[in-house]
């Protein structure tokens, strides 16, 4: 998918929901109101051609030093099968092979409760309990980012999928990022630089501007 394609996607599906009168999170969670860190959907979207994958969730209030404004947030996945048969990963999930998910995590994507996306940042290993790869080869599979074909709401599925195209130079820095922040805590914490005993949830983040990302298009 092309930046001008991505973008494309981006404003059809937004304009879509606006007209709808369903906003982003009235089409993951329930109308009633999400569980927090319940995963929607509970087995997470999993596209069906290519096993990429995301899920939605709502921190409990005060649980992470971010925008209050922030309704929720999407954590976007590789699937191992994704990238390169016999790659070792950097940090193992502490289950080893028999871990549940065999997933990378890539990065966030936080929704204000207007349904418009805010921020994009990247978690610590522990977080999602990923198989952590470093930042060159999650920047290599970008593309093969895909969740056009999830069961759930096509229009959420494309603007996913959409975003991570539109927004692909700013997630790789986001990920080298990520990966400088990890070589700190590694030097303070050893191995458990990824896990929970590090204190460190939140590696790097960025702030999310659309009309501005489209307009650089324009004048581009």
């Amino acid at each position: 998918m092309t930046v001008q394609d991505a973008a494309d996607t981006v404003i059809a599906t937004i304009t879509q929901m606006a007209a709808e009168s369903r906003p982003l999170m009235l089409r993951v969670v329930p109308e009633d109101g999400a569980t927090h860190w319940t995963h929607y959907p509970r087995k997470d979207a999993r596209d069906a051609h290519c096993q990429s994958r995301w899920y939605y969730h709502v921190h409990a209030p005060g649980s992470r030093d971010c925008d209050p404004d922030e309704h929720g947030h999407f954590h976007l996945f590789l699937h191992r099968s994704q990238l390169p048969e016999g790659l070792e990963p950097k940090v193992w999930p502490p289950q080893g092979e028999d871990c549940k998910a065999h997933v990378a995590h890539i990065v966030a994507l936080a929704i204000d409760r207007s349904g418009i996306p805010k921020s994009w940042f990247t978690v610590n290993r522990f977080v999602t309990n990923e198989f952590l790869y470093p930042a060159d080869v999650m920047i290599a599979h970008l593309d093969d980012f895909c969740v056009d074909h999830t069961k759930e709401d096509d229009l959420v599925n494309r603007f996913v999928t959409a975003m991570v195209a539109l927004y692909r130079e700013e997630i790789a820095e986001l990920l080298r990022e990520r990966d400088t922040r990890q070589a700190r805590l590694a030097a303070e914490f050893g191995d458990k630089a990824y896990e929970k005993e590090s204190g460190v949830e939140v590696l790097s983040q960025v702030a999310i501007d659309l009309d501005e990302k489209l307009a650089s298009l324009v004048a581009g």
